[in-house]
């Protein structure tokens, strides 16, 4: 249940935070140069679109796509106060968000950013992050089909100081936060990233495939499987169609790349213009999760993603485009997300926003479905149980992607530190 003083709150920053988004057309975009081989800010500074070029034989395909590079390392981060039990938590608007202010971390900030390459305003709380030693240990991946070898630092630290808050900034407790993730497209993306790499194990854990045997799996699959991956200039997409309005696929699969201009308020430069990525439709993710030696325990598959070096633990199934379950037969793990007989067992389903500075109404539907095991008699050779313990170790060592971090968080933000 959320308390009235944060609806007041919610209600008191929308009228606050003034957000105007156009979009147009990629030609048009102030302070960006769009030459047809690359999209990249005068600055060379913030990010690039180029394309890329990719094989693999785990998907037994070949593809080519635009990608975003970035190859700065942002900083998200949250305060806690050690006292209160609170995270420090603010109000942001993003041009990707669909709608328009959602809540974010602390500090949600590019190295363009934070060095104010735009001329902006200072980062409020940026000088707590900046100070910390050995900060790649934080890293964590982004989407690995959409960003090429892309980082954001995920940090949560504590203090007993009284931090000055600014208005734009609450303190929430767990509670709280727990009631806003069952709530469409509130909390965004990076705290739910923050909080999944903040996660307490639990003392007793018993793993249905001890962790030595895990990783011996996980040598075994990266023998097995590979991908390639070669970076070209836009005009070398065989698949896209490049034009000064935008970029898309010429059967209108996938995402695509737009100009947005925006105008705002209450952030540190209040009036820009980018490129952003457009996702077709509504995304999909979904986790199987079981009890098995009273130790929680959810199906996770390996992948191979164009943007990472490594193989990733991801969700039981995913896809950009939700639509693809209704049109097809729903294969033996589908079915316990899409048959209406196997409705019941969905424990948690919420629809959450991508990252709203460069993606453009990008939403993803999460769904966790509890399954008896007994249920489930075969799996592919790329799918695993994980307990929850080893769950949490995997995500230390940087081998779940985003959405699969996200969702394991959403279900168990009562243990985030």
């Amino acid at each position: 249940m959320i308390g009235q003083k944060i609806i007041k709150w919610l209600n008191y920053q929308k009228k606050r935070h003034y957000l105007s988004v156009k979009v147009i057309n990629l030609n048009k975009i102030n302070q960006w140069i769009f030459n047809k081989s690359i999209i990249y800010h005068k600055s060379k500074k913030f990010f690039r679109i180029v394309g890329i070029e990719v094989s693999s034989n785990l998907y037994e395909r070949k593809w080519d796509q635009p990608i975003i590079i970035q190859k700065e390392v942002g900083i998200l981060g949250i305060i806690k106060n050690k006292k209160t039990n609170k995270y420090l938590l603010q109000a942001k608007v993003e041009p990707g968000n669909i709608n328009k202010l959602q809540i974010a971390p602390t500090v949600q900030a590019t190295k363009s950013n934070y060095s104010r390459v735009h001329g902006g305003l200072k980062v409020p709380y940026i000088e707590y992050f900046l100070k910390i030693k050995n900060i790649k240990k934080y890293n964590q991946s982004e989407q690995g089909f959409r960003y090429y070898r892309k980082f954001n630092s995920n940090i949560l630290i504590t203090t007993t100081k009284n931090l000055k808050k600014t208005p734009n900034h609450y303190w929430f407790n767990k509670k709280e936060i727990m009631s806003l993730l069952k709530k469409k497209n509130i909390i965004n993306m990076d705290v739910i990233s923050i909080f999944s790499s903040s996660l307490n194990k639990k003392k007793i854990d018993k793993p249905i495939n001890n962790i030595l045997d895990v990783k011996k799996w996980l040598i075994k699959f990266d023998k097995k499987y590979f991908i390639k991956t070669k970076l070209v200039k836009l005009s070398k997409l065989k698949n896209w169609k490049l034009s000064n309005i935008n970029i898309k696929h010429k059967k209108l699969k996938h995402f695509s790349v737009l100009g947005v201009k925006v105008k705002t308020n209450k952030r540190e430069v209040n009036n820009w213009q980018q490129p952003i990525i457009k996702g077709k439709s509504m995304a999909f993710a979904g986790l199987i999760k079981t009890q098995i030696n009273e130790t929680d325990h959810y199906l996770f598959r390996c992948l191979l993603k164009p943007g990472l070096k490594k193989s990733v633990f991801g969700c039981t199934i995913n896809s950009s485009d939700i639509s693809i379950y209704n049109r097809k037969k729903l294969n033996s793990l589908e079915k316990y997300f899409f048959s209406k007989k196997e409705k019941k067992n969905i424990t948690y389903e919420n629809i959450l926003s991508d990252e709203g500075g460069r993606f453009y109404h990008c939403q993803i539907k999460y769904c966790i479905s509890q399954v008896d095991t007994n249920k489930i008699n075969h799996l592919p050779n790329n799918f695993i149980w994980l307990s929850y313990n080893q769950i949490v170790e995997m995500i230390s060592k940087k081998r779940l992607d985003i959405e699969s971090r996200m969702l394991f968080a959403c279900d168990n933000i009562e243990h985030i530190k």
